[in-house]
């Protein structure tokens, strides 16, 4: 973000990367009030309220020391008053989740970048952090997109970031429960498929599915990013879609 952010994050564990700049600048200009779930340290939503200064964000964690560092990295960038760091279980029930403080149908935009593999898939990382920021079964994820679509407000957005290699799960979660449903599949250069995406579903909304065509964020030779997200890295532009 040009330097706009500044975070701590855990010496060993999950860390934050581009997927959470991404989601961040993908949120609607217009939000006023944000749900970030599985927040981390917080970097999507510190991002979205970057860009928005009438935003306030409402950030759930499970775990203490993630939730704890979300908390600091608020007063460091000076969002304290804009933010509220929640410690829960985004998989609760509504009655828990209600009593940890979240709200039913009170957000515009509700934002996650959730665990990606399936249980049993892949390579256990080392840490315990690290590994429940990496793995979660279809079931478990239903449970997450359940909760963001009793959270949003009507007619408010719900974007997950995700692998696409898992985007079957996702998109099934999302059709259930939304409408107007935008995909818009990221690949790291333009000869290469695609490897993570975007999903965008609106509460309430009967418009169909649109699939946007794919981005690059990199041309095909070198290390820099495209214009457009560059801009988009550097905090000086949201994520048109």
């Amino acid at each position: 973000m040009g330097g706009r952010i500044t975070l701590s994050q855990p010496r060993q564990g999950f860390r934050a990367g581009l997927d959470s700049v991404l989601l961040g600048a993908a949120v609607a200009e217009d939000c006023e009030r944000l749900l970030d779930l599985g927040s981390g340290v917080g970097t999507a939503a510190f991002v979205a309220l970057a860009h928005a200064p009438a935003c306030h964000g409402t950030l759930v964690e499970q775990n203490p020391e993630m939730a704890a560092l979300a908390r600091d990295n608020a007063a460091t960038n000076g969002f304290a008053a804009r933010t509220l760091v929640i410690e829960a279980d985004v998989t609760a029930k509504g009655g828990d989740r209600k009593a940890a403080g979240l709200i039913e149908n009170g957000y515009d935009s509700v934002i996650a970048n959730p665990p990606f593999f399936e249980a049993g898939a892949g390579t256990l990382a080392t840490t315990t952090g690290r590994a429940a920021a990496r793995h979660m079964d279809a079931a478990a994820l239903d449970l997450w997109v359940r909760t963001a679509a009793t959270s949003a407000a009507a007619n408010g957005e719900v974007i997950f970031i995700y692998p696409v290699e898992s985007l079957a799960p996702l998109l099934a979660a999302f059709s259930q429960r939304f409408g107007g449903l935008t995909l818009l599949p990221l690949a790291p250069r333009p000869d290469a498929p695609a490897n993570r995406v975007l999903l965008r579903g609106l509460k309430g909304s009967r418009a169909p599915l649109r699939m946007l065509a794919s981005r690059a964020l990199h041309d095909a030779e070198g290390r820099a990013f495209r214009p457009e997200f560059d801009a988009i890295f550097r905090g000086i532009a949201r994520l048109d879609w």
